[in-house]
């Protein structure tokens, strides 16, 4: 079955309010095998809202509609679904005794806008709210199904979980199978280059389906399968996650939806290796990356933001001579990197010392494009390794992608052992 979820309030369209309860139900209903085609946001207007409604209903099996059901003048959700349905509303006697028990067990006057949160539609069960004031309403009409949440997350959570999946169960769902998925997280590559390695199977949309996804320095591949069981969904999931370790080994660093940094942590934790870091453009980002995550304390020494070519030399014994003068390499250089890594490592005396320099931008820096950037990999009793990496983007965006490109060096390294 399809369903689309219907977002009401001229609040998520001006950005004011984050739509988290869309991110929660589609979740929640890929579990229980209903697969969630659209999403819609839709502000606090009858004629569009009801458009919304007509529209979803030609396209879709479930329709949830969540926010709109207060008090207010605005609203208008359960109106706008009675019109689209050509029902009525009327006062639901339980939810009405729980409004008037909130205001008299306060002590406080009820206005009598305040009706309308117990108003529901004929015809309609209704979805009792164990944590607010407005009821909802569940209702089936030819064949389509069309539920009625609150907008506030900690009302619309329990509500779907305890009244509309039930709901949902008895009247919508009769042979549907849950859906499994598993994420596949990658390093080291981009989109493009991964969809190519593995556009056969995608082609394919056979059973399980992938789909690639991608952010800032990071790649994910979703596997999903629909199964009667957890067992058998689990064999399928590992079958197709085999095909594309097998083709992606030197990428795939987690089978599960967590950060590089997370996996090095877990790693150098588990083995109990050290490790600290040198930074310049990256001004502690791969830093703050690492001490993020829970635990990272067991591993993670310290390190050195050295921005300024006074603080190379300081702080990590640069030498004056690369830094500046003649012929000097400078700041931006594999002999830089190479040093601000061995040093780190010493200071520490870390089993892994990391360092980064380079142009984040936007501007050139001692004659040298933004996005040029190396990376050091110092390990005890080990020559150095160095990378040089060049990224377009802005600020932001190399600082991050040096970080996760030296994470992935670091990761490669700890695999090999």
């Amino acid at each position: 079955m399809k369903a689309e979820i219907i977002a009401v309030g001229t609040e998520l369209l001006l950005g004011q309010i984050l739509n988290t309860n869309a991110q929660y139900l589609s979740r929640e209903l890929a579990s229980m095998g209903i697969d969630v085609y659209f999403q819609t946001v839709v502000g606090d207007n009858m004629g569009r809202l009801r458009h919304a409604i007509e529209l979803a209903a030609e396209r879709a099996d479930i329709l949830l509609l969540t926010g709109g059901i207060g008090p207010t003048q605005d609203d208008l959700t359960k109106d706008a679904l009675a019109a689209a349905l050509g029902c009525s509303l009327h006062i639901d006697p339980p939810a009405m005794e729980q409004v008037e028990r909130f205001f008299t067990s306060r002590g406080r006057e009820m206005t009598e806008n305040n009706r309308r949160q117990a108003l529901v539609i004929d015809g309609s069960t209704p979805l009792p709210n164990e944590t607010g004031l407005a009821v909802g309403v569940a209702i089936e009409q030819n064949g389509k199904f069309y539920i009625v949440l609150p907008g506030p997350p900690k009302e619309m959570k329990p509500m779907f979980d305890n009244q509309a999946k039930p709901w949902l169960r008895q009247h919508a769902l009769t042979n549907e199978m849950p859906i499994y998925s598993t994420m596949l997280k990658f390093a080291g590559i981009g989109e493009s280059l991964l969809e190519d390695k593995l556009l056969d199977l995608i082609q394919a949309q056979s059973d399980p389906t992938i789909a690639p996804y991608a952010k800032e320095g990071e790649v994910s591949v979703r596997i999903s399968t629909k199964a009667s069981t957890e067992a058998e969904a689990l064999k399928k999931l590992e079958a197709m996650e085999a095909k594309i370790r097998e083709r992606l080994p030197e990428h795939l660093y987690a089978n599960t939806d967590v950060p590089i940094e997370q996996t090095i942590v877990e790693l150098m934790t588990e083995r109990g290796l050290t490790l600290s870091a040198a930074e310049s453009c990256t001004g502690g980002l791969l830093m703050e990356s690492i001490t993020a995550i829970p635990g990272s304390s067991a591993m993670f020494l310290g390190g050195i933001v050295c921005y300024s070519n006074q603080m190379k030399e300081k702080l990590l014994h640069v030498p004056h001579s690369l830094l500046e003068g003649d012929g000097a390499p400078g700041a931006v250089s594999p002999e830089v990197a190479e040093v601000l890594a061995e040093q780190v490592r010493a200071v520490t005396d870390s089993d892994f010392g990391l360092s980064v320099t380079g142009v984040a931008g936007p501007g050139d820096s001692e004659g040298k494009p933004a996005g040029l950037v190396y990376v050091g990999l110092a390990e005890r009793g080990r020559k150095t390794e160095v990378f040089e990496l060049r990224f377009s983007g802005n600020r932001e965006s190399v600082r991050l992608r040096s970080v996760k490109a030296l994470l992935y060096q670091l990761w490669l390294k700890l695999i090999s052992k």
